[in-house]
């Protein structure tokens, strides 16, 4: 949904089958990006399970480009913290044989 009057810097995306897990984690790996001048999330009610995530920009950039990008990097800290645990969780299995 983009708001009127704008070149899609100001556009909230709504997320279906989606919580607070991913609205709060998502909002803090898109407020990193300097070029964003807002962005939150509000779920719709609780008998729903969807959330309105709005991203604002600076200037001219999407409002898409932050969004995708905080996805990629949130999927990027989620690999390494999956990778981790296996590691960990391996060497522990190791360890006490």
């Amino acid at each position: 949904i983009q708001a009127d009057g704008t070149d899609g810097n100001c556009v909230t995306f709504v997320l279906h089958d989606e919580d607070h897990t991913l609205g709060n984690s998502l909002r803090y790996m898109v407020m990193k990006n300097p070029d964003v001048e807002f962005c939150g999330y509000c779920i719709t009610h609780p008998s729903e399970s969807k959330i309105n995530f709005r991203i604002q920009t600076r200037g001219a950039l999407p409002a898409v480009e932050p969004f995708r990008k905080g996805l990629n990097d949130l999927m990027g800290v989620c690999q390494h913290v999956l990778s981790t645990f296996e590691v960990r969780h391996s060497w522990g299995l190791r360890v006490s044989s």
